[in-house]
């Protein structure tokens, strides 16, 4: 099965994930796949353009390798904001897509707390189109922060 976690930045996708993934399972997460590839005392989040651009290239190529084993196991895939093209693919993968959204209020003292500014900018946008994205509704909160 095929699970597409979305929702804005510092929403707790990361933590829906950790607790409803198993070992077995194929987790891509941008954050997690740039922190892979940056060196000890890279952050966690607000990361380098060029971190970002690599990153990027090794997700796709990790989405791309991972559906063709779904048959075998499962994928949690974070999309913040997966566009018309991604959800016509997910669609046709019969994915579930979650979203994970503990609150606007909630997310924005998040972002000003821990994220770069620009983050409320992609959150502002998330919520603007969320009544586009086809979700379930998300099983539980995200944790306390």
């Amino acid at each position: 099965m095929l699970y597409v976690v979305t929702g804005p930045p510092a929403s707790g996708k990361s933590t829906w994930i950790d607790a409803h993934a198993t070992p077995r399972d194929i987790v891509i997460d941008l954050d997690r796949i740039t922190t892979a590839l940056t060196g000890p005392g890279a952050p966690a989040w607000n990361q380098h353009p060029l971190h970002l651009r690599v990153a990027h290239r090794a997700r796709y190529a990790a989405i791309d390798e991972a559906v063709q084993h779904l048959d075998r196991l499962d994928v949690y895939l974070i999309h913040t904001m997966p566009n018309a093209r991604a959800l016509a693919r997910y669609k046709r993968l019969n994915a579930r897509i979650i979203a994970v959204d503990p609150g606007r209020d909630i997310v924005m003292q998040r972002i000003a707390s821990m994220r770069s500014p620009e983050m409320e900018r992609v959150a502002t946008r998330w919520y603007n189109a969320r009544h586009r994205l086809p979700t379930e509704p998300m099983p539980q909160a995200s944790r306390t922060w």
